[in-house]
């Protein structure tokens, strides 16, 4: 993946194997959803132990129809963090709800606060929506108990965090009542675009299925095997259909996922080593929890938005790119919400190293030295 900087914040490597994969598929001629989809969506059902996994076109999209699969609609309200990126809380908006802002724990455990969550409960609230920031997991224990004591849905950002797993071992995408993958090209299972949604309830997963194809009672796969001659449309749907190519790149990629997520986390460790005694430097969550997690970002914490901000210019006139990430209530969209003062102190203070399945001990090493030299310039 070309790009001006000499170490990238991420990067794909697109293997000759995936390459024929997605040329095949091509040279068959059936592009739009299909046998490869299915496929698709039983291999993800079988490496992520979910009873119904169904392919749609983003993660955004999963999102949305999880949240109309729960009954979501308008008059409701749905709990969702507000440091998280802003497809979470649109797609509650999507559904004509109102999306409520909730605290994260703390700078050191960015996910959702489960007594924030609970203060923000009213007789409006349907549903909850947890992330795993960065590809590690909320306290889904705590949070199911809460939804579950409300009668509240628990939906799974799972975007991040595919293969990461909870306090209590369980896979993310199966602690809650619907899990929503993406696999979007930064994503450590990517394809471009797509996303999944993976539940126990066939209820669900029938409505997710539904909804993706305009809410059709056959789709063009079926017609084109005879097994239909016309369809009736049974609910307002979408076009939120994952396509052969895409399929078939999931299914070249999924394989590889396990190693790619033990790169991952091996280059954070290595990380992690080597920032410990870094002076201004405080790395969120513990080396218990990078065991369970799956490395979408390495973030760290600095002690200021000044010190990271003048810490990222260094680093990129070094050629070593970074990010980071908003809090939702910093966005004109969302400032009417008010303050929430922990997303936004985490925003202010982290940021985002590079780091990929493919990267070498000597950039993680170069990246270390060139930050220590960085914070003592500032």
């Amino acid at each position: 993946m070309s790009t001006p900087f000499s170490i990238p914040l991420t990067d794909v490597k697109v293997p000759e194997e995936d390459v024929q994969a997605v040329l095949a598929c091509l040279e068959e001629g059936w592009l739009t959803m299909g046998p490869r989809t299915q496929a698709f969506e039983a291999a993800f059902a079988e490496w992520t132990g979910a009873s119904h996994a169904v392919a749609v076109a983003s993660g955004t999209a999963a999102l949305h129809l999880a949240l109309l699969a729960a009954g979501v609609g308008p008059g409701d309200e749905v709990i969702v963090p507000a440091f998280t990126f802003v497809a979470t809380a649109a797609a509650a908006r999507y559904c004509g709800a109102e999306a409520i802002l909730a605290d994260v724990r703390s700078p050191l455990e960015p996910t959702l606060d489960v007594l924030d969550v609970a203060s923000r409960i009213s007789p409006r609230t349907k549903a909850v929506v947890a992330v795993h920031f960065a590809g590690y997991a909320a306290d889904m224990v705590a949070l199911r108990g809460l939804c579950g004591d409300r009668g509240l849905v628990l939906i799974e950002d799972c975007a991040q965090a595919v293969g990461a797993l909870c306090a209590d071992e369980t896979p993310v995408g199966l602690a809650g009542d619907i899990g929503c993958f993406s696999f979007f090209s930064k994503k450590q299972l990517c394809v471009g675009e797509g996303g999944m949604v993976a539940t126990a309830h066939e209820e669900y997963a029938a409505k997710v299925r539904s909804l993706r194809s305009h809410a059709m009672t056959s789709v063009t796969w079926d017609r084109h095997r005879g097994h239909a001659e016309s369809y009736d449309i049974v609910d307002v749907g979408f076009n939120y259909r994952l396509d052969e190519p895409r399929a078939a790149l999931g299914l070249a990629r999924l394989p590889r996922l396990d190693a790619d997520l033990e790169a991952r986390r091996e280059g954070v460790r290595t990380y992690r080593r080597l920032l410990a005694d870094v002076p201004g430097v405080e790395l969120p969550w513990t080396d218990e929890d990078v065991e369970r997690a799956t490395h979408f970002a390495f973030c760290i914490l600095l002690p200021d938005r000044g010190t990271r901000d003048a810490v990222r210019d260094a680093l990129a006139a070094d050629g070593i790119q970074t990010t980071w990430y908003p809090s939702l209530t910093y966005f004109t969209e969302y400032e009417s919400h008010g303050r929430r003062p922990v997303s936004e102190e985490v925003a202010d203070r982290h940021v985002a190293l590079p780091l990929s399945a493919s990267m070498v001990p000597g950039d993680i090493e170069t990246v270390v030295e060139r930050l220590g030299v960085a914070l003592a310039d500032v």
